[in-house]
This record gives C-alpha cells, sequence and structure tokens, in this order.
C-alpha cells in the first residue's frame, strides 16, 4: 500500500504551540489528515489506547507508525512525502552550506532545546492569560517538569512574573537577531528567512513561538512591537497569512475520537520498512542493545516520569523505534532526550 493511502492521525489540542507546526506543515504542503482532539492536561486515555505512556503533545500517527516529537514528525513528513505538484515541498533548495545547516536543525535547536525562546515564551505568558493559574494546570505541569505536584509551581502568576524581565530580554535580542539578519536583505527586506517565494519548514521552526507570543499579547509594544522590529512583525503577519489562505483552501480536517482513531491505527499498514540496530551507536555499544530486547526509554527534559516500555525494533543516531507491549503499533521517537518534542 502506497503511504499516501495510509490514514494520518494528529493527536493534539487545539492551542498547542508545538501542534501549530505540524498543522502549519500539513496544510502547506497539502497533505489531508484526520484529527483526534485531547485536553491539554492529562489523563489522556485516548493516547493510552495506543499503547504509548509519552505525556507530550503533538502525537502523529501514519498507518500503525506512531511518532512521538515534532522534530522527528516533520522529518517523517519530509521523507514519506517527497514533493510533488500535489504537495509542494518545504525545503528550499539551499546549495550553500547555511542554508542546509538552517534547514538541518540549527533554527529548531535555538527555538526548543532547553533554555531556548520557547521556554522564555514561557515565562512571559501574561499573569492573566485565562487557564494558566489553574491549580489543575500548575499540578500537570510540575508533574511534567519532573517536581512535587503540590509544591511551588516554577510557572505560577507569581514564579512567571519574577522571571519574565530576563525572559523579555532574551525573547528581544532573538527578535533583533532576526531582524537585523535573516529578515534583512538591503532595499527590498526578504519576505521568507531564505529569501524564497513561499514560507519553508526554516520559517516554521522560527516563527512558531513568535506566533504564539503574538497570540497571548505576550510582548510590551512600545518596546517590543511592530515599531521597534518592522521586519519580524510583518513576517509573523505574512506568515499567518498564507497558513490561513492554506488551512481554507484544505478544509477543517475531519474530527475522530479516541476509540475510532485508534481502530484506524491497528487497522492500517505499517508506514515504514523495519530497520535495523546501529552496532556503531556508542549507546548500543555501552548498554549492549540487540535487535528483539525489552528496552525503556523516556524524554530527559520533561516528562521523564512516563516511560516507554516496549521490543526493540531499530535504533539510529537520531531515532530510537519500539513495539509497544501487547499493541500491534510500533512508535518512534528521536533520541535526543534534551529539548525535543
Amino acid at each position: 500500500m502506497a503511504v499516501e493511502d495510509l490514514p494520518i492521525i494528529l493527536y493534539h489540542y487545539v492551542h498547542s504551540p508545538y501542534a501549530r507546526r505540524v498543522v502549519w506543515y500539513l496544510n502547506l504542503r497539502k497533505i489531508p489528515y484526520t484529527q483526534c482532539l485531547q485536553p491539554p492536561i492529562l489523563p489522556r486515555p485516548d493516547v493510552a489506547q495506543l499503547g504509548v505512556a509519552y505525556r507530550r503533545i503533538p502525537l502523529l500517527a501514519i498507518g500503525r507508525d506512531v511518532y512521538l516529537d515534532t522534530r522527528l514528525i516533520l522529518q517523517k513528513l519530509e521523507q514519506l512525502y517527497p514533493a510533488s505538484a500535489a504537495h509542494p515541498s518545504l525545503v528550499a533548495a539551499a546549495s550553500d552550506p547555511v542554508g542546509r545547516a538552517l534547514h538541518t536543525g540549527l533554527l529548531s535547536a535555538w527555538t526548543n532545546d532547553a533554555g531556548g525562546l520557547f521556554w522564555n515564551g514561557v515565562f512571559c505568558m501574561p499573569a492573566d492569560l485565562p487557564g494558566t493559574d489553574d491549580p489543575r494546570f500548575l499540578a500537570d505541569r510540575a508533574e511534567m517538569m519532573g517536581l512535587p505536584r503540590d509544591g511551588p509551581s516554577p510557572i505560577s502568576k507569581e514564579a512567571r512574573a519574577a522571571r519574565r524581565p530576563e525572559a523579555l530580554c532574551e525573547i528581544a535580542e532573538a527578535m533583533h537577531l532576526l531582524e537585523s539578519t535573516l529578515l534583512s536583505g538591503g532595499e527590498d527586506d526578504k519576505k521568507w528567512l531564505l529569501a524564497t517565494e513561499t514560507p519553508t519548514l526554516v520559517d516554521i521552526e522560527a516563527v512558531f513561538v513568535f506566533v504564539w507570543l503574538a497570540g497571548m499579547r505576550a510582548l510590551p509594544q512600545d518596546t517590543m512591537g511592530p515599531a521597534a522590529f518592522p521586519r519580524l512583525h510583518a513576517w509573523v503577519a505574512r506568515f499567518m497569512q498564507a497558513v490561513g489562505a492554506a488551512e481554507k483552501e484544505n478544509g477543517e480536517p475531519a474530527t475522530v475520537g479516541g476509540d475510532e482513531a485508534a481502530k484506524l491505527v491497528f487497522g492500517a499498514a505499517f508506514a515504514e520498512e523495519e530497520g535495523a540496530v546501529d552496532g556503531g551507536n556508542p549507546v548500543v555499544v555501552a548498554e549492549g542493545l540487540q535487535k528483539g530486547d525489552q528496552v525503556r526509554v523516556w524524554p530527559t527534559d520533561s516528562g521523564s516520569g512516563h516511560k516507554e516500555s516496549g521490543t526493540l525494533v531499530s535504533m539510529t543516531l537520531r531515532e530510537i523505534v519500539l513495539e509497544a507491549q501487547g499493541r500491534g503499533a510500533v512508535f518512534g521517537c528521536t533520541r535526543r532526550g534534551t529539548g525535543s518534542r
């Protein structure tokens, strides 16, 4: 069966900034998908039906393969859906080393990794942002960070207020960097970061934090608004117009419940051929791992209390694939723990 004939199911909640990256990508590439909407806090029984303990959003199922973080999701979509007239590419033909480096992860690391743009954005969230002072939300996020659910929250209204000035400085520095480099092109400022005619994956990776902050009205307009950073704010507005037009053209995705989503996943074929365990991988060597071993893996930056158990199917320098115990699906996650989603 061709990959294009397999169901694509996105498990997410609407306001997740990480999930938006995947939604934008799918719409800009005109790849149809079905969504299974989830609550913003645990429990998520729909995800548990897949045999997955991973607690972060989004997850993407392509057939019977389930991918657990957005870096891997975007990478797999690039691999499995090559550019065509039906699915236009979001990767510019970058012949220079800088362009290739930006496409292969530099901007993604800058925005996603611990201490990066997203984490600073958390402390810019307005004090009155609905839901963020709900005790259930604070306890859920404390558990995700590996802290006691009943202890002081690191992202409470008071904690955010204390760290907001420093976080705003970090965001402003990032805005200045983009304004004065990738968005600056002489007399005719660049429309997109790689001077392309349409947005690319590089734009998605760099813009998502700024879209999130703009939606929350989290930035002081006098010092960080359009007058201070005109190119950056114009770029954000252009991007939202582009994805809005794509979403309108593609139409609303079908929405299914957890039972139907699980039925679609377990009734489908696999999207990828089974890989191997790389015998040259330093972790494989150190742990003496072999294909078929029973293993547990977990993120090392957040959500580490939710450990995946299963049969090791393949492992490379960039990816670990397990077969969920007692289920007919496999799930893949990035080898990197820090900052991966």
